[in-house]
């Protein structure tokens, strides 16, 4: 594009051998929006300040300075900033030489003159210009210092970032058997930042929340998330990036954008290990399962690009943002994670330090990767794989999507084909869509050799099973290996008995995976939702939250709660499903009542406990009923006790629920408070939507209008949680429709858009489908509604769908429910 390019014109021609200079005289705008050098308005210490830093990352360099602003293209940088001087300037290197110069108007300024860089890349240029303060100390000669807003550094905020980075930095050290080659590093936690964060070199950028802990915050999943992103990136909120320590990346880039996932899916991996080396309490495998490989399964299905992109797809920054996705970090890490697996963890580390040694300070593709694996693979005899190193990931890299296995339990075969969902069913055909895979399994509770599928289909002559109940086989042990497994009815009742017998003979991991295959697999039209069901008999006997957690994502999704309220499912699923949560949520609920701080070690109960006890009270578990009702009591006799901050959100929501005008009353004074933090004016913003009273809920909406009552972002999100209560989607939508002309010039296509979405859950007639396309037709331009015309008719058709699997669940629901 235009503003992408700059064409030199020359007087003459060049001559070899000769030494050009060229000067460019150059200025920018200095923009609000985050990108490229930007300036940001903050509050510290009640006063307004601002500050200027600079996010490069693709190509926002070309914004601040003339460069060749591609990865391959390589320089040393000398950087000056000349500043006021009540600030401090910070970039990649330490400052060697600072200043002062009058300008004409006889202002006094501060000139910081950096070090000369290492040669790196454009986007890994830094540059902050604060008033912060910072907090120091010294790992192994290198400086590390922490800045943030002076409070913050004040209060302890950034103590436990500091403290954990040290070690950090000393792990990756020691593992990869490379030094650190900068004399310093700078974090610096900003107010406002697009990213989550950002790895530049020697100065690395963080969002505030992701740097910060409170010091009386004693949980685990807080610190684990600091841990996280100090380790690489936390990828919890759509799309937040955080990478650090990117050795991948800073020493080693790749050479153009298309190899990204060299970069971030080496880190994403690493950043596992980091964490899980300085808060050894995290189980490492579990949330590498639940946070990464589990939910990127689920979007691959529906992406149609492959890891490693060939250049000329790739043109344009507009493709190049949409690089920085799941597919790039999570599936990056989760191909990883299966190579590190099937070579050993010594022989991976091995080869990454051969390679990392080899392209210090260059760039390097996912070839060069291979290469170096490669030979440490041929300098061995331990390992054997059936193909070259290369082979065997390309499949991985360069194709679409991944694989499912299909094992029938007779003949002893494993079938291979690409797994679709219903809605991708088209495919690329470079690599026949088959791939070759390492295969960890087990028979009977024993562990046996890996083997490898690596055509089309196979047998196996050491997986044919015996008439015998008790002979039964688990495929991808521990979920090393990216794909999913699905077994004939055989072995899957065979798995169902044992579950229901004994299910800790089946590693936790595979429970989790056995649970999460077979509903995709339903999803997707493999299997019949009642083979799912057959694997949820055992559940009374589940003690792993995280496990409980894919099984109710699954059965109840946040999105269907309504729908599932209005059918014949929902009595035999409470009854169903209750007998099975009583003995988890009695456990968890007796250390809510008597001891909550012994919780602070236990990452999946701060992370999924609310799943759990918002299930149990949806399910009207009278018990979590009147313990909200309980907490929420006590809240309001004495507005200073804290809810468990573990199931706020739902004490607060069913508290209002189960209570009248009075609760409803208690939250909005208590939302109305100035000095109520953001997280909790969400969880009553919430929980004000939860009343079972209609016309509780037609006076929120109507505050919802009021610009002295609310901020304009929260009216929008007022009407989106009463439209999702059972009985409060009538009530918004009327709303909507009556108010339409006052809401449109607020907010317009937005809330359109957001109220259809929730909307289309409840479409069940061409009757409902009419009256929202009226709506619709007298609200938007002519070539937005033939869009909306499609959306509506595949939301009805989808609702068609869902009320005919909803019967089928009825109706094995109505069969097992007192089993």
């Amino acid at each position: 594009e235009a503003g992408e390019v700059a064409v030199l014109e020359l007087r003459g021609r060049l001559r070899a051998g000769r030494l050009y200079v060229l000067q460019l005289g150059f200025q920018g705008r200095l923009e609000e929006d985050l990108d490229g050098l930007f300036l940001t308005r903050y509050t510290d210490r009640g006063r307004s300040s601002m500050l200027i830093a600079s996010q490069m990352e693709p190509t926002y360099a070309r914004r601040v300075y003339p460069c060749f602003d591609e990865p391959a293209m390589k320089a040393t940088f000398n950087i000056r900033i000349v500043h006021d001087p009540s600030y401090v300037a910070l970039s990649n290197m330490p400052a060697i030489d600072v200043s002062e110069m009058k300008d004409e108007n006889g202002s006094l300024w501060t000139v910081t003159t950096f070090n000369t860089s290492l040669k790196m890349s454009t986007y890994l240029t830094a540059f902050v210009i604060c008033d912060f303060d910072y907090v120091t100390r010294t790992e192994r000669g290198n400086e590390i210092r922490i800045w943030a807003r002076k409070e913050a550094v004040k209060n302890g905020y950034v103590d436990y970032a500091l403290n954990i980075t040290g070690p950090i930095f000393s792990f990756l050290e020691d593992v990869l058997n490379v030094s650190y080659p900068l004399p310093k590093t700078d974090l610096v936690a900003l107010p406002d930042f697009g990213a989550g964060g950002m790895e530049n070199w020697g100065l690395m950028i963080f969002q505030e929340a992701s740097l910060m802990n409170l010091p009386s915050d004693e949980f685990t999943s807080r610190k684990a998330m600091i841990a996280l992103i100090v380790s690489h990136e936390l990828g919890h909120q759509a799309f937040i990036f955080f990478f650090l320590f990117k050795w991948f990346g800073n020493l080693v880039t790749m050479n153009w954008w298309n190899d990204l996932w060299l970069n971030e899916g080496l880190a994403s991996y690493f950043e596992y290990l980091g964490a899980t080396f300085v808060e050894p309490k995290l189980p490492l495998d579990k949330i590498f399962y639940a946070h990464v490989v589990q939910p990127v399964l689920r979007e691959d299905s529906e992406i149609v690009r492959s890891l490693s992109e060939s250049e000329d797809k790739i043109k344009g920054s507009f493709s190049l943002m949409s690089l920085f996705d799941n597919i790039t970090y999570s599936k990056g890490a989760s191909i990883t994670w299966m190579l590190s697996g099937f070579l050993t963890e010594k022989l991976f580390i091995r080869a990454l330090t051969s390679y990392l040694k080899e392209f210090s300070f260059s760039n390097a593709n996912q070839d060069d990767l291979w290469t170096h694996i490669q030979m440490v693979v041929d300098a061995q005899d331990e390992v054997q794989l059936p193909a070259s190193v290369k082979q065997i990931m390309d499949f991985w890299t360069c194709q679409n999507g991944f694989p499912v296995l299909t094992l029938n339990l007779t003949t002893g075969t494993i079938r291979q084909e690409q797994f679709f969902n219903k809605k991708n069913r088209k495919s690329t055909d470079s690599y026949n869509n088959t791939w070759i895979i390492p295969i960890s399994w087990m028979r009977n509770g024993s562990s046996q050799p890996l083997t490898w599928l690596d055509k089309s289909s196979k047998m196996f002559p050491e997986m044919q099973v015996s008439e015998s109940d008790h002979d039964w086989i688990l495929l991808n042990v521990n979920l090393s290996g990216y794909y999913r497994v699905n077994y004939d009815e055989l072995n899957l009742k065979r798995l169902a008995r044992l579950l229901e017998n004994d299910p800790k003979v089946i590693p936790a991991v595979n429970r989790f995976q056995l649970i999460d295959d077979v509903f995709a697999l339903t999803d997707s039209g493999y299997v019949p939702i009642e083979t799912a069901l057959e694997l949820t008999k055992y559940l009374a006997k589940e003690d792993e939250l995280f496990i409980w957690n894919v099984v109710l994502l699954n059965l109840i999704p946040d999105n269907l709660e309504s729908t599932l309220k209005n059918y014949e499912v929902y009595p035999l699923l409470k009854k169903y499903l209750l007998k099975r949560m009583l003995p988890i949520y009695h456990y968890y609920a007796g250390f809510i009542n008597q001891n909550v701080d012994a919780l602070e070690d236990d990452y999946f109960a701060q992370v999924y406990l609310e799943k759990l006890f918002a299930t149990a009270c949806w399910l009207g578990l009278q018990d979590c009923l009147d313990l909200s009702s309980e907490l929420y009591a006590k809240w309001m006799d004495n507005p200073e006790y804290k809810i468990p901050i573990l199931i706020r959100r739902t004490v607060c929501c069913y508290g209002v629920a189960v209570g009248s005008d009075k609760e409803w009353n208690f939250a909005w004074k208590m939302y109305n408070q100035t000095d109520s933090v953001e997280e909790d004016e969400d969880i009553l913003l919430y929980a004000m939507s939860c009343a079972k009273e209609p016309w509780l809920l037609y006076r929120y909406v109507q505050y919802g209008l009021s610009d002295t009552l609310f901020s304009s972002n929260c009216t929008s999100a007022i009407i989106s949680h009463v439209m999702t209560q059972d009985i409060g989607h009538r009530i918004a939508w009327e709303f909507v429709t009556d108010n339409w002309p006052l809401l449109s010039q607020e907010y317009g296509q937005e809330l359109l858009h957001d109220v259809l979405k929730i909307m289309g859950r409840f479409v069940k007639t061409d009757v409902q489908i009419q009256e929202l396309q009226v709506f619709y037709n007298a609200t938007l331009e002519e070539d937005e509604r033939e869009a909306i015309t499609l959306l509506l008719e595949s939301a009805r058709l989808e609702n068609i769908e869902r009320r005919k699997l909803l019967i089928k669940v009825a109706s094995w629901l109505e069969k097992n429910v007192d089993d």
